[in-house]
């Protein structure tokens, strides 16, 4: 995985030893530029002490940002949270709070946000769900199978908007969430499964319910699968690529 190795080639210790250093001597030639003094000043001076905590400072927002730049580069070649966070020496979830949406290039509308574009293979899934940390967690595993052209939206109104745009390319994969506003998973599940357009699609429930009211319903509205959304961030990663994996890989999808 991107990062591993890096990070197996060097300690902390060493990695801080360096920085420290290399930080050290940079803030104080920018400090002694910026008062024009000399390489020695008085020991009763404090200015020299005054100009290097300012230096620093800002080299640490600079740093911030530098950050910032790298991870937003990371993601774009292919490295996940988890190969971030370890090259950071935090946590996935550590890493997706510190720099939340790395995977999320589009605003331009409330309820319906293109996550990934210029898929390597010519799969479409459209994701309902209105949860943004599921939903994060849920892009993430697939773009660690390959590029997906994701569609997210927040409910079931808003998913047959999408569906019924004229020009939409048809989904390859809907993956659904059950408890969301407007219009809930359960009722666009007998929505689409009755329209002769969209009732060949398969959709897998993805669900944090285990109600067997809720199972039996999905599967007696021929919902193509239902899963339980794993606790654990490992086994939810797991899920979403072994549903990936069988529906975009191994299933064939009917010629339309």
């Amino acid at each position: 995985m991107p990062g591993k190795d890096f990070v197996s080639r060097i300690t902390p210790q060493e990695t801080a030893s360096l920085t420290d250093a290399a930080v050290g001597d940079l803030a104080q030639r920018l400090a002694r530029r910026l008062l024009g003094a000399p390489s020695h000043p008085p020991p009763d001076d404090p200015e020299p002490a005054l100009a290097l905590l300012h230096v620093l400072d800002h080299l640490k927002q600079a740093t911030e940002r530098l950050q910032q730049e790298a991870a937003a580069a990371a993601a774009r070649a292919g490295a996940g949270y988890p190969q971030i966070g370890a090259a950071c020496g935090m946590t996935r979830q550590g890493a997706r709070r510190r720099w939340p949406g790395l995977f999320h290039h589009s605003t331009e509308k409330p309820t319906e946000h293109p996550i990934m574009t210029t898929p390597a293979r010519p799969f479409d899934v459209l994701l309902v769900e209105d949860d943004i940390a599921d939903a994060m967690l849920i892009e993430e595993a697939l773009s660690e199978r390959g590029a997906r052209n994701l569609v997210q939206v927040t409910d079931g109104v808003a998913a047959l908007e999408h569906l019924r745009t004229p020009g939409t390319p048809r989904p390859d994969l809907i993956v659904l969430d059950l408890n969301m506003p407007r219009m809930n998973g359960r009722d666009l599940l007998k929505v689409l499964k009755n329209d002769d357009d969209l009732q060949t699609i398969p959709v897998v429930v993805l669900t944090t319910s285990t109600a067997p009211d809720d199972v039996t319903g999905a599967y007696s509205s021929h919902a193509n699968a239902y899963v339980t959304k794993p606790v654990n961030l490992e086994e939810f990663e797991r899920a979403v690529q072994s549903i990936d994996s069988f529906y975009l890989d191994t299933a064939t999808r009917p010629r339309l």
